[in-house]
């Protein structure tokens, strides 16, 4: 089983020693070399990872990359391995080979563990810590080129939790198919969003509205049958829970949008 698992990264960082994950520069075209494979050769929209984030790597391999299954992760954040490592090493907790080929054996993708926001649903949590009208511009898109998903989407934004980071790991067919589906959709709205006056971070709505508009893509196929399996996010630095947690609450009762990465 041929499996090849981009990480997404901007800077040299420790890598997990598995042939099967490839170190990937995304926004490679904006940044000196580090090293690693670019994602600003062949086929590409590297130039576009102010705005796109991590998917300029995932467009990279769509268009670049050949395998039997495809993926993707950060090069913070991993799927978590099951077995027990007790040397204080992180990256002796990924996602083995082994663990991919037997979970991929048995589901068609592989998806992060669910995040639950409780009282925010995922429409109501952009609102505040972004703008809505993002998401009502992908739901316009969606009626009018893929109606068939309108009723997944309209289930997704109303849900309180959701596949997260971007992250995913697909037969090739697949990947490729959900690519297709996303970058008509981001396209579009690139097209019709004056971004001009937007601050560095307000930028990067692309790959903030693509995070939901996978939840609306796996919800659609699960309908026609698709699997998934959800595995255990493994974060290779420390998060700050509380301050996180702080500005979750801020957003929701006081309507501090977020201006910053967590």
């Amino acid at each position: 089983m041929n499996i090849k698992i981009i990480v997404a990264t901007h800077k040299p960082y420790k890598m997990p020693f598995y042939d099967m994950y490839i170190p990937l520069q995304v926004g490679a075209a904006l940044n000196e070399d580090i090293g690693y494979l670019r994602d600003d050769g062949g086929d590409n929209i590297s130039e576009k990872n102010n705005t796109y984030c991590e998917l300029t790597g995932m467009y990279y391999a769509w268009k670049n990359m050949d395998a039997d299954y495809m993926g993707l992760v950060h090069y913070r954040r991993h799927f978590a391995s099951r077995k027990k490592v007790d040397d204080g090493d992180l990256f002796a907790h990924v996602l083995t080979p082994e663990e991919a080929e037997k979970y991929l054996s048995r589901y068609d993708v592989i998806v992060p563990r669910k995040r639950e926001y409780y009282i925010e649903t995922l429409y109501s949590h952009y609102d505040h810590t972004f703008d809505a009208k993002h998401l009502r511009l992908a739901y316009k898109i969606i009626a009018k080129y893929y109606p068939d998903y309108i009723k997944a989407c309209n289930k997704v934004y109303r849900r309180t939790w959701g596949y997260m980071f971007n992250m995913f790991i697909a037969p090739k067919a697949i990947y490729d198919e959900y690519c297709e589906w996303l970058f008509d959709i981001l396209g579009i709205m690139e097209r019709n969003i004056d971004i001009s006056r937007y601050s560095e971070f307000e930028s990067r709505l692309f790959g903030r509205v693509s995070e939901i508009l996978f939840n609306v893509w796996i919800e659609q196929k699960m309908t026609e049958g698709l699997t998934v399996k959800e595995v255990r996010c493994l974060h290779m630095e420390p998060v700050n829970w509380i301050k996180k947690g702080a500005s979750f609450l801020s957003a929701k009762f006081f309507g501090k949008g977020y201006s910053e990465s967590f």
